[in-house]
């Protein structure tokens, strides 16, 4: 089964025209569970994370990867919160991103955050390259995910993100069914931009 037998293309509604991967770039929650992410898939998205920008160099970002079937897959699955256990254990792989919020002496990343948000979103990039799908939760145990890989204080557990190749919506309950298929929607740029000339 390949990724267009899926019907999955589903594009942005935008104000002129943007890239393709960024067009057709969406959140499923719908994973086919035979799926598999080979080394090089994965060595691609994790080195795009890699070279994303980062204020001043610092890189202050560190990433958790578990493919399905792993003790680290089960682990990352097992602190995820709510209806995300209902199915991310389908994708054929969990990534814990995880923000540096300060140096080993102490001092301050005050980017971290945002340098790992970076790093992140040019992975979904190069996973919808890759013919994958990316979808990144914030309902996460923290605690819980510290404990299990015996994380120090400064590097904090920011997200979890499934990857996989997408499956049909009716693979999922009814009520996850339903949210699958809803129109793709965005606040309008004017609410966005606060000032522009």
């Amino acid at each position: 089964m390949t990724i267009t037998d899926q019907n999955t293309t589903r594009t942005s509604d935008t104000a002129v025209p943007i890239v393709d991967l960024l067009d057709e770039r969406w959140s499923p929650r719908s994973y086919d569970v035979t799926a598999t992410l080979s080394d090089e898939q994965l060595t691609a998205l994790l080195e795009a994370a890699r070279w994303a920008p980062s204020a001043a160099n610092l890189q202050p970002r560190r990433f958790i990867v578990g493919r399905r079937g792993t003790p680290t897959f089960a682990t990352i699955l097992a602190n995820l919160m709510g209806f995300n256990t209902v199915w991310a254990g389908n994708a054929a792989a969990l990534v814990v991103a995880v923000a540096e919020t300060t140096t080993e002496e102490g001092d301050v990343r005050r980017w971290a955050e945002y340098d790992l948000g970076a790093a992140m979103s040019a992975l979904s990039v190069q996973a919808h390259a890759e013919g994958l799908h990316t979808h990144q939760m914030g309902g996460i145990e923290v605690d819980g995910l510290r404990a299990a890989f015996d994380l120090p204080e400064r590097l904090v557990p920011v997200t979890v993100t499934a990857i996989g190749v997408v499956d049909s919506a009716d693979k999922l309950p009814e009520k996850l069914a339903e949210r699958e298929t809803l129109p793709r929607t965005r606040l309008p740029i004017d609410e966005l931009v606060i000032a522009r000339d």
